[in-house]
C-alpha cells in the first residue's frame, strides 16, 4: 500500500494498524462499533481493486414501439468491497450507480412491474465533512494535515454552519402496470432535508464575495495547489524560497492596500422595499452583530431602526414583510406578577424579558409565544438559577458567588470565575475562605477575551 495524496505527511496518521488477527475486541458498543470501521478499512486499504463494468443496457419491446433503458455497473470482481463499502454523502447517487444483475445480449427479459415516477430536479448536494475533504484532495488544496483546521476554522468564524434541515413534504404521482392494469397513485416525499451539511452563513457568503471581487488570484482553485507545489521544489532544493516568497507578497501587499483604501465595508446590502408607514427603504444587510434588516439610512435626520434577523432566515431570500414582521417586536405578552412580559429578537437570539430576566426562546417563535409558555419559561429558570446559587456574600463589592456549575462548583466574583481546591465543601465555604482562595488560584478567563483582573480585597 502507498498513498495517494500527494504531499501526504504518512507521520500525521492518527491510527495505524497492528495486529490484522484481532477481529473483534470487547468493550462499549460504540467501541466496538468503531474498532469494526477500522479494522475493516484498514483490512480493505491492503486488499485489490474491485472490478466494476459500467453497463448500459437497452430492452426493446417485441413491437420495438417503446425502448426501456437502464444505467448501472455489474461487479466483475468483488476485491476490497468484500470487507469495506464507503456509504455515500449525495441523495442521487443511489439513483445512478444501480447495481445490475449479470446479462446477457439477446436474453428475454419478462415484464413483471412496470412503475413510471414523477421526478423533479435535484440541487446539487452539499458538502459534508467528509465529501469536502474530497474535493480538496481532487483539487489539489492543501494537505491532509490542514484539512481538520481548515474546516473547524470556517465553522468557527460562523461562515458555515452544520444544521439539520427537516425538509418539506412534497407530492408526487407514480403509474403502475401489472399485465394490462394501470393504476395510479399519489405519493409523497421529504424533499430539501439535510443533516451534517455544510451550509454558507450570510457572513459567509458576504466575505467570499468580498474577496472573489479583490482577491481573484488567490481566491483561485489552482493558487494553493501551485504554492503547495512550489514549496516542494524549495524542500528539493530546485528553488529559493526568498525569491518566492518575494514575487508572492510585493503583489499581494499592493492588492491589500488597494483594497483598504478603494473598497467599501463588506455588508451584503439588498434592498427588500419600501416601509408602508415612513416610506422610508428597507434595507437587509450584515451589521456588527450579524445579519439584520433596517429601515432608512445613516444620512436620514432620524436614526435607523435596526432588527435582527431570526435564526431561520437569510439576508438571501427574506421577504418584505417578513422584514416588517421584525419590526413588530419587541412584543408584549401580557402581564405577569404586575410587570410586562415582553418577547423580542437580541444578539443571541429570540427571548422573553420579565423585569430583569431573560429567557431563551429555543423552539418557541416569539411572535406566537403566548403568555402561558413564557411564565413556564420563567418559572424553569429562576428555578435554574436557585438551584446554581449555593452561596452568595453581598457585604463585599462586588458580591462573591459559590455557583454550582456544569462541572462542579466554583467561585464567581466580577464576572471571573475561580477552581475549587479538590476536597472543598461548597456549602461550608465563608467569606475568608473565598477570598483566599480568590488570592491563590488562577483566574478563568472568561469566553471571547482576557480575564479580567481580580478584584483588590476592602481593608
Amino acid at each position: 500500500f502507498a498513498s495517494k495524496t500527494k504531499g501526504a505527511k504518512e507521520a500525521h496518521e492518527a491510527i495505524r494498524p497492528v495486529d490484522f488477527t484481532r477481529v473483534e475486541v470487547d468493550g462499549e458498543s460504540q467501541a466496538v462499533r468503531l474498532y469494526d470501521l477500522i479494522w475493516k478499512r484498514g483490512i480493505a486499504s491492503q486488499m485489490a481493486d474491485a472490478q466494476i463494468e459500467r453497463t448500459n443496457v437497452k430492452i426493446a419491446t417485441p413491437q420495438e414501439k417503446a425502448l426501456f433503458a437502464v444505467t448501472g455497473e455489474v461487479i466483475k470482481f468483488d476485491g476490497f468491497l468484500k470487507v469495506y463499502l464507503e456509504s455515500t454523502d449525495d441523495e442521487n447517487d443511489e439513483e445512478n450507480n444501480d447495481v445490475l444483475p449479470p446479462l446477457k445480449k439477446g436474453e428475454k427479459v419478462l415484464p413483471k412491474e412496470i412503475t413510471s415516477t414523477q421526478r423533479f430536479t435535484h440541487h446539487p448536494s452539499r458538502f459534508t465533512e467528509a465529501s469536502l475533504v474530497k474535493k480538496l484532495e481532487e483539487l489539489g488544496i492543501g494537505r491532509p494535515s490542514t484539512y481538520a483546521p481548515t474546516i473547524s476554522t470556517v465553522q468557527r468564524r460562523g461562515y458555515v454552519s452544520k444544521d439539520e434541515k427537516q425538509g418539506k413534504k412534497r407530492e408526487y404521482s407514480q403509474l403502475t402496470l401489472v399485465g394490462s392494469t394501470l393504476k395510479g397513485v399519489e405519493k409523497t416525499e421529504t424533499t430539501g432535508a439535510e443533516k451534517n451539511k455544510l451550509s454558507p452563513t450570510d457572513i459567509g457568503m458576504v466575505v467570499n464575495d468580498f474577496l472573489v471581487e479583490h482577491f481573484k488570484t488567490i481566491l483561485d482553485y489552482n493558487f494553493t495547489a501551485n504554492v503547495e507545489k512550489q514549496f516542494d521544489e524549495i524542500a528539493s532544493g530546485l528553488s529559493e524560497w526568498k525569491s518566492m516568497i518575494k514575487d508572492f507578497y510585493k503583489p499581494f501587499h499592493e492588492t491589500v492596500e488597494k483594497t483598504i483604501e478603494e473598497s467599501e465595508r463588506a455588508t451584503g446590502e439588498r434592498e427588500l422595499g419600501v416601509d408602508p408607514k415612513s416610506g422610508k427603504p428597507i434595507i437587509a444587510r450584515i451589521g456588527r452583530f450579524g445579519p439584520m434588516v433596517q429601515i432608512g439610512s445613516q444620512d436620514d435626520e432620524e436614526k435607523p431602526q435596526f432588527a435582527s434577523l431570526q435564526a431561520n432566515q437569510s439576508i438571501q431570500t427574506i421577504t418584505l414583510e417578513e422584514a416588517l414582521d421584525l419590526f413588530k417586536l419587541p412584543r408584549v405578552v401580557g402581564e405577569y406578577e404586575g410587570q410586562v412580559v415582553k418577547a423580542n429578537v437580541g444578539r443571541f437570539g429570540p427571548y422573553v424579558q420579565h423585569q430583569k430576566l431573560f429567557v431563551s426562546l429555543k423552539e418557541v417563535d416569539p411572535m406566537e409565544v403566548n403568555l402561558d409558555q413564557a411564565i413556564e419559561l420563567i418559572e424553569a429558570k429562576r428555578k435554574a438559577d436557585r438551584e446554581k446559587l449555593i452561596q452568595i456574600f453581598e457585604e463585599v463589592d462586588p458580591p462573591i458567588q459559590v455557583l454550582n456549575g456544569r462541572w462542579g462548583p466554583y467561585i464567581a466574583q466580577n464576572k471571573v470565575n475561580y477552581k475549587l481546591p479538590k476536597g472543598t465543601e461548597a456549602d461550608k465555604l465563608t467569606l475568608a475562605d473565598c477570598q483566599k482562595i480568590i488570592a491563590e488560584t488562577p483566574a478563568k478567563k472568561p469566553r471571547g477575551g482576557k480575564a479580567k483582573a481580580k478584584p483588590k480585597a476592602k481593608k
